[in-house]
């Protein structure tokens, strides 16, 4: 099984399948491609070798070929987690599904404004739409601390709705983004998470710069 990934650095649909891979140990092998030139006809004709939608990531399972990040993460809980990649109880993975979803298609503010850049440190004005996604994504992270369950993730155990998340706290952490104390607490959980800082060691290691993805002003 391969999974066609971008810049550790930058890219932050293709963290979220990779860190379900590697928090549940199922083996894979990487493959990276370099996004600089994204949106080029260049590139796109490069992406499209893997899959029509020229984007990652995109996992390649024997003669199965699956892109977007929350399908591929469906499909690696199916097939290869027994379906532990979303919380066992049926209203905890309904509210799993709906915040992750939430995430997959929402948080455009935050998307532009504070694009994922792991190795850097920067201010950015934030604007009433990027304050607006911050408080949501404040709530959802503090509301786990309303079950029963003592534990750090989102739902009982580490799930796909803690992977969608775990790219912006990489975000708020590169632009200081000031959040209340139970969310700081679950972000700094997330942040170090072993798989997640093994993400992060890689990116760190990465050499490549995407201009557009060089926010803001250094801190």
């Amino acid at each position: 099984m391969q999974l066609v990934i971008g810049n550790k650095n930058y890219s932050s649909w293709s963290l979220r399948p990779w860190l379900l891979l590697k928090a549940f140990d199922v083996p894979f092998e990487e493959q990276n491609v370099s996004l600089i030139g994204l949106g080029t006809p260049e590139l796109s004709d490069h992406l499209r070798q893997y899959s029509p939608a020229a984007k990652v990531p995109v996992l390649i399972d024997e003669d199965r070929v699956v892109w977007d990040s929350l399908a591929i993460c469906e499909y690696i809980s199916e097939q290869y987690l027994s379906g532990r990649g979303w919380p066992s109880e049926a209203g905890d993975r309904a509210r799993a599904r709906a915040v992750t979803a939430e995430m997959h298609a929402g948080f455009s503010a935050v998307r532009n404004a504070l694009p994922m850049n792991c190795r850097a440190k920067r201010q950015v004005e934030l604007t009433d739409a990027v304050l607006a996604d911050v408080k949501r994504i404040d709530a959802i992270w503090s509301n786990r601390l309303q079950k029963e369950s003592k534990s750090p993730w989102l739902f009982d155990e580490f799930s796909i709705a803690d992977c969608f998340y775990a790219p912006v706290a990489f975000r708020f952490k590169t632009y200081g983004i000031e959040l209340s104390a139970e969310a700081l607490d679950y972000m700094t959980k997330l942040l170090t998470h072993p798989a997640v800082e093994d993400w992060l060691h890689d990116a760190l290691l990465e050499v490549e710069v995407i201009v557009e993805d060089e926010t803001g002003e250094d801190a």
